[in-house]
């Protein structure tokens, strides 16, 4: 399966959500793994984004956005947006953004 056959067969808005962070991680490489979209920087995955029946998961996330997405904690470094609410997108954008630069500020270490 490829990226593309994923979100095909996706809600629209996990679509969007796609959109949003390929343009929040432009030089990140989007690839399947564990059976879900992966975005990979210097061949390390930094962002899962995964549709679900009732909610849109994304995995892994820091602390940096602790008070905005704690509506959405599901676990240790997982978020869940319901399906039946409105979808956080530019929040989602920005963690992405903020995932890439972590990895970038890795990579010059």
């Amino acid at each position: 399966m490829t990226p593309d056959d994923y979100f095909a067969a996706q809600p629209e808005i996990l679509r969007r959500i796609r959109a949003a962070v390929r343009k929040a991680m432009p030089d990140a490489v989007e690839t399947i793994s564990y059976n879900i979209p992966a975005y990979k920087i210097d061949g390390r995955a930094v962002l899962y984004l995964a549709g679900w029946k009732e909610h849109i998961s994304i995995y892994p996330i820091g602390a940096a956005f602790a008070d905005e997405v704690k509506p959405y904690v599901a676990g240790k470094g997982t978020l869940k947006f319901p399906l039946a609410e409105k979808v956080p997108v530019a929040l989602i954008a920005r963690i992405a953004k903020w995932r890439a630069a972590e990895a970038r500020a890795k990579r010059k270490k």
